[in-house]
């Protein structure tokens, strides 16, 4: 981006010899950027389609870049210009150059989009809103390499009446591709911020809820929360509710000690029990009975 800036430009390339060199190197940076993005989303995500990782090989980086550079060799790039394609984009050799890279482009946000869908499919929530912001930027992104593909071919095949009715979406697309594909990569870090949160609140108040029933558990049947010799760390949430509910357990199975508790109160252990696994919801499947209960009720 900085080599966007022309004042910027026209120094770098000077001190390049002044062939628009800046502008392969400002390019090639663009497809290893891209490249790299579209790897960040395969990588967090759990499936990974053989096309998809083709895709974002880098046998397919490298040839793009082969083929651009290549390209680019043959363009009669004369002095610097800071409107490289609109000047010299009539010539074959460039429009080659700019289709090869926003074809790379288009291809790569294709997987992204791809992954972004699959990660949108399967999120619940605010997981939602990241994988949902990269599928809309990945598609305006399509859409950007479809724009500026279009108008390589009609500058070539002199058609500037179409190439400037065409390049109207060029400035919004490009900003819109920018921002949602920003706003996506920035909210994973942010959704899983506020998804900790949200799980620590939930942990307090099963810690809270079940504090009762755990006073009462310890009482007929002191746990290792009550051994001064062993480590806990009751200052952590989920280590604090996960002693509760192994001790509440405990005293329920442990047949020399008389402790019982309504099915309201074990509605709330096997609560916990699943938001400890990650479930969290009241309506999932309700942890099973350690054998040794089941054994118990069966006597």
């Amino acid at each position: 981006m900085t080599l966007n800036n022309d004042p910027v430009y026209r120094l770098l390339d000077g001190l390049a010899s002044g062939v628009n060199a800046v502008t392969l190197i400002a390019d090639v940076a663009l497809m290893f950027g891209v490249f790299f993005l579209g790897r960040a989303v395969m990588k967090a995500s759990e499936h990974q389609p053989w096309a998809v990782r083709l895709v974002l090989s880098r046998f397919v980086l490298v040839t793009a870049l082969i083929a651009a550079v290549i390209a680019f060799l043959f363009i009669d790039r004369g002095g610097t210009t800071t409107n490289f394609m609109l000047d010299l984009g009539a010539q074959p050799a460039a429009a080659a150059y700019s289709m090869i890279q926003f074809s790379y482009c288009g291809i790569v946000l294709t997987a992204m989009a791809a992954l972004a869908a699959r990660q949108l499919r399967s999120s619940r929530g605010v997981e939602r809103l990241p994988a949902a912001s990269l599928l809309v930027g990945s598609i305006f992104g399509v859409v950007l390499s479809v724009v500026v593909i279009t108008m390589d071919v009609a500058h070539v095949a002199t058609k500037l009446e179409l190439m400037a009715a065409i390049s109207v979406a060029y400035g919004p697309m490009l900003l819109l591709t920018i921002f949602f594909l920003c706003l996506g990569f920035a909210g994973q870090p942010a959704s899983r911020a506020l998804q900790a949160r949200a799980r620590e609140r939930q942990t307090r108040m099963l810690i809270k809820e079940l504090g009762p029933i755990w006073a009462e558990a310890t009482r007929v049947r002191p746990g290792i929360s009550h051994n001064e010799h062993v480590p806990f760390h009751a200052d952590k949430p989920e280590t604090l509710l996960h002693r509760q509910v192994v001790e509440i357990r405990d005293a329920m199975i442990d047949a020399r000690v008389a402790f019982e508790v309504d099915d309201q109160d074990r509605e709330l252990v096997e609560r916990a029990e699943r938001h400890l696994l990650g479930a969290g919801s009241s309506d999932s499947t309700p942890v099973a009975a350690p054998a040794a209960e089941r054994e118990g009720q069966q006597r």
